[in-house]
């Protein structure tokens, strides 16, 4: 959901690896939203689309040699299994989760308030639907966890799991 901590930790994974001069990048869902995905709103096919835009901008860095980390709400299973097949192997998906009641807490844009009085439809958490993952590969609760908790968590994990490019530079 909007404010559980997925741009933040992914930015804190990119800055650990880049020290290593690890060729990564984030494309974080807020950020795509105001260029490659603007125009696209809250409605399933619209989030079904935005969800393909970012696959597939994920599957071409993928293909020049960086680790990819997506950003993102994609609220339905349908969507995530979508990315999965756009992007393909070394797909990997990480829930990062916190409670309604922090999310709400940490909601800098005010987005929460905005959705509960009706100005934003299909808030995910408020008035649409999340599908929990059935089996992430990593499952990190922000509720109560350190910021720097979280990142390593996942840095031990991508570690552990993928092999990453360095830069040539």
């Amino acid at each position: 959901m909007s404010g559980a901590g997925k741009s933040t930790i992914a930015n804190g994974l990119k800055e650990r690896l880049q020290t290593e001069r690890c060729m990564t990048v984030v494309l974080d869902g807020d950020a795509l939203r105001t260029g490659l995905n603007a125009g696209l709103g809250f409605s399933y096919n619209d989030r079904l689309e935005n969800v393909r835009r970012m696959a597939e901008a994920a599957a071409l860095f993928k293909a020049e040699g960086f680790l990819v980390i997506c950003s993102l709400i994609s609220p339905l299973i349908v969507h995530r299994k979508l990315a999965r097949e756009i992007i393909g192997d070394r797909f990997f998906e990480v829930h990062i989760s916190s409670n309604l009641a922090c999310c709400e807490a940490r909601d800098p844009k005010g987005l929460y308030a905005r959705a509960r009085r009706g100005e934003i439809p299909e808030f995910t958490g408020v008035s649409s639907a999340y599908e929990l993952p059935p089996s992430p590969n990593l499952a990190i609760d922000t509720a109560g966890e350190a910021i720097a908790t979280s990142v390593a968590k996942l840095e031990a994990f991508v570690r552990g799991n993928i092999r990453f490019a360095r830069s040539q530079r």
